[in-house]
């Protein structure tokens, strides 16, 4: 009999689920969800790490609450990661993260749409000054930036050009500090705010389904660890 020769090696990059992608609707102006109202941030002065989704979905909005759909997949990670190692948390209770955990979210674009494709590229690349401003004013350790849609709108702000193949990786940007001026200089004196470092994951949406859980639970522990790093420095 043929022999089949040695295992192939696992490999590095991400396993993708076998899932068919659902149809995507197109650009839907403001009109469109005039019923619904934006989603208030989670903020306070010097958490660990706040979490920026793309913009709330039709079920979030009418909840009332961050990442509200059932099939979302953030609290769920939240927990397994140890961002939130005691308990899942319900999506009512967003707004004692901060107290709670050290942990913030908001968006980078306000009103609620059915999917990311109803908003315009206008709209992401202009929240990402906005974004600046709120991390500014707040000061976190790091943003989470939950989506690629997010870091690659905050990319081209700052680079004036899209992410070049090779590019991107998922998990911490290295030497990426958002929020910091480019007035700042290099350095920070003692005790000031020199940005926040910057991680990236996959948009826990429901309606994403390229990567596998595996992938995403590997992915979200590499933050979590740190974290729970931070947690105990303080």
């Amino acid at each position: 009999p043929r022999s089949k020769g040695p295992a192939a090696e696992p490999s590095s990059r991400p396993t993708r689920a076998k899932k068919k992608r659902p149809k995507h609707t197109g650009y839907a102006p403001p009109s469109t969800y005039t019923h619904l109202s934006p989603l208030p941030d989670n903020l306070e002065e010097n958490l660990i790490c706040v979490f920026i989704g793309i913009n709330p979905g039709l079920t979030t909005a009418r909840i009332g609450h961050s990442f509200a759909n059932p099939t979302n997949l953030f609290w769920r990670l939240m927990h397994s990661s140890g961002c939130t190692p005691d308990r899942r948390l319900p999506p009512q209770m967003d707004v004692k993260l901060p107290e709670l955990y050290s942990l913030g979210q908001t968006n980078i674009v306000s009103r609620p749409t059915k999917d990311t494709a109803e908003l315009s590229k206008e709209e992401l690349l202009a929240g990402v000054a906005v974004l600046e401003e709120k991390m500014q004013k707040y000061k976190p350790d790091a943003v989470c930036f939950v989506g690629k849609v997010v870091w690659e709108a905050v990319f081209k702000v700052r680079n004036g050009r899209g992410i070049r193949k090779g590019e991107f990786d998922w998990g911490w940007q290295e030497g990426v500090r958002f929020g910091k001026k480019a007035e700042d200089g290099e350095g920070e004196g003692e005790g000031e705010w020199g940005g926040c470092k910057v991680f990236v994951v996959p948009s826990t949406s429901g309606l994403v389904a390229a990567y596998s859980p595996e992938f995403k639970r590997n992915l979200w522990k590499r933050l979590g660890d740190w974290v729970q790093m931070r947690r105990r420095e303080r």
